[in-house]
């Protein structure tokens, strides 16, 4: 099984969880929550994207990916709206600006996902290869 997808995620909210707790410490409690309220606006929504491509389907061919997948990036757009909506309406008070580096810092990681993968297959060639 590929754990890739569920190493992002987990490290997603790590990263969350450290700039949270580092703005906290530095800025106060409003900065820490936001911020982490930030990244769980982008953890949330990519788990159910992850979700949609991970959960077997009945029919195991390339048009039921594809419609899993336009399907989860429908639905991750959706909830990325909502709750960013959610947290603009009730959370007072709230840093924009924390909020938006919680969920740029955690979307960023994402990326690390394309090394994590490459990592991951230099290692099954090496071992296969040899």
């Amino acid at each position: 099984m590929d754990l890739t997808i569920p190493r992002v995620l987990m490290w997603q909210f790590v990263v969350g969880v450290v700039l949270a707790a580092g703005l906290w410490g530095v800025f106060g409690s409003v900065a820490g929550y936001s911020a982490l309220l930030g990244s769980l606006v982008c953890v949330v929504p990519n788990a159910f994207l992850a979700l949609r491509l991970m959960v077997p389907r009945r029919d195991p061919g390339a048009p039921a990916l594809i419609r899993a997948a336009w399907i989860g990036e429908i639905g991750k757009l959706a909830l990325t709206v909502l709750f960013f909506t959610l947290v603009f309406t009730l959370v007072r008070p709230l840093s924009a600006a924390a909020l938006f580096a919680g969920f740029i810092a955690s979307q960023l990681v994402a990326f690390s996902g394309f090394l994590m993968r490459g990592e991951q297959e230099q290692k099954t060639s090496n071992t296969h290869g040899s």
